[in-house]
């Protein structure tokens, strides 16, 4: 049957699921609500980047920052407009991985997917690192890496068992740190406006050499950082096919979260760099929440903030480990990995959420003994993924809006704005950016250990395809 012969269907379904249960192959529950796919959609990218990693950005920036983030913000609206626009059209598990692969080829099917699933895996490593060492300083009897066990444990068992298991804790994460923004840019207001002390004015903001204190240098540097802190938002697009209702579920969700996370990011900038002067030390060193938190003499500032931003990071990781495991069984059933990670248990991929867990410790050990080659290799190449991902995200969504116009308008319940011409943008910005990273020494190390490993995927995915062909023309 030829792949786009189900488009005369009228109602979307996932496309990983019912394909597969025409082969034989176990399915995935669909135990997610849409409150489950809000939440989804914050928690995965609302982490220690925003509480804690966001310091250097500003360090690097200056006030411009602000700037760097509702551009980077508007930039990511446009990505996630283009993804609910594939997803509500035809909602899959593998999301954009499995759109790449049927609109531009399995080459970019593997590349996206396998891409993805590497920067998630590296983040699970990075910020069950960082939770260790904060367990650590409270319980040091435990050593870091042993409460980086614990965790890994803990949400490779929580994820093996029903997937609304995984919404409830991404809820409940997501909803703490939901309040402790709103908290905070509540705070912040009532400390710009002198109810904590003197009023700040504007003097941070064009004092200590001014709103571009540190010119176009500080601009890119800055401008990595605040990209890198969007990355995750693409889960939302994955969970949706476990939902009840995935069309309906994902366009919500994508149509809601991306102007609330641009609105605490942005917000919390703008209250930061209005408080506090751009370079105080302990913006960078102690995180831009704590340093605001105590010049407004909010008690035990440091204390709430640890325990935010270790839930941050214990909410990002368990919604890594979700998304990459889902992502592998995948690109497993469309014949873009080893069949074994394709075991399904009780509506639940329990080989490619074990196989996750263990790439994440592995990468942790790497950090251990090897943490300026293969552990820097690693992070480098992961923090650039989100950009080729999302470069193939534009090139996908620019043909399938035109194959769905002409064979099922009825199914673009979301659409991406100003098409084409929007698109085009956001694909020019994309490769703008990989053009400020070519600029840099460490941009372009970085670019280069992400093209070989793009080639190899890129390459293997070719070979499928030309297999599949030979294979179709036999039969």
């Amino acid at each position: 049957m030829n792949r786009h012969d189900h488009e005369s269907d009228n109602q979307p379904v996932p496309q990983d699921s019912p394909q597969a249960a025409q082969q034989g192959e176990s399915v995935l529950s669909h135990g997610l609500k849409q409150r489950h796919l809000s939440m989804i959609a914050l928690g995965g990218v609302i982490g220690a980047g925003l509480f804690v990693g966001s310091g250097v950005g500003i360090a690097a920036a200056g006030p411009a920052i602000v700037l760097l983030f509702v551009a980077t913000g508007a930039l990511v609206m446009l990505i996630m407009r283009m993804l609910g626009e594939m997803s509500a059209a035809r909602p899959s598990t593998g999301s954009f991985s499995v759109h790449a692969e049927e609109e531009l080829g399995s080459w970019a099917g593997a590349t996206s997917g396998w891409m993805y699933w590497l920067m998630l895996c590296a983040g699970v490593a990075a910020e069950a690192t960082a939770a260790g060492t904060i367990m650590h300083t409270w319980v040091s009897f435990i050593p870091a890496y042993g409460w980086v066990a614990i965790f890994m444990v803990f949400f490779c068992a929580s994820n093996l068992t029903a997937v609304k298991n995984f919404g409830e804790f991404e809820f409940w994460f997501a909803a703490i740190k939901v309040t402790t923004i709103i908290a905070f840019l509540a705070l912040g207001v009532l400390g710009i406006l002198g109810v904590f002390g003197d009023a700040p004015g504007t003097s941070h903001l064009t004092g200590h050499g001014g709103f571009f204190p540190t010119g176009a240098a500080g601009l890119a540097a800055g401008l990595l950082t605040t990209i890198s802190g969007f990355a995750g938002l693409e889960t939302v697009t994955i969970a949706a096919a476990e939902s009840d209702n995935p069309s309906r579920n994902v366009a919500r969700a994508v149509r809601t979260a991306v102007w609330r996370i641009a609105v605490f990011y942005i917000g919390s900038m703008a209250v930061v760099v209005t408080l506090v002067p751009w370079n105080n030390p302990k913006v960078a060193t102690e995180g831009p929440y704590v340093t605001v938190l105590d010049r407004l003499g909010i008690p035990a500032a440091g204390t709430i903030m640890q325990i935010v931003v270790l839930l941050a990071l214990l909410s990002a990781m368990n919604a890594n480990i979700y998304g990459s495991s889902r992502m592998a069984y995948s690109l497993v059933h469309r014949g873009q990995g080893p069949r074994f990670l394709g075991k399904v248990t009780r509506g639940v991929p329990a080989a490619a959420v074990v196989a996750s867990c263990l790439f994440g410790f592995a990468a942790v050990i790497a950090g251990i003994v090897w943490p300026t080659t293969v552990f820097a290799w690693l992070l480098n190449i992961a923090g650039c993924s989100v950009l080729v991902v999302w470069s193939i995200v534009c090139l996908t969504q620019l043909k399938m809006r035109r194959r769905l116009e002409r064979e099922a308008p009825e199914l673009l319940s979301v659409r991406m704005w100003g098409f084409p011409y929007l698109s085009w943008v956001t694909f020019a910005a994309i490769l703008g950016v990989f053009a400020v990273m070519a600029a840099s020494a460490d941009g372009r190390q970085q670019l280069a250990g992400t093209a070989v490993v793009v080639a190899v995927l890129a390459g293997a995915g070719h070979l499928k395809q030309r297999r599949d062909q030979r294979a179709a023309v036999t039969d």
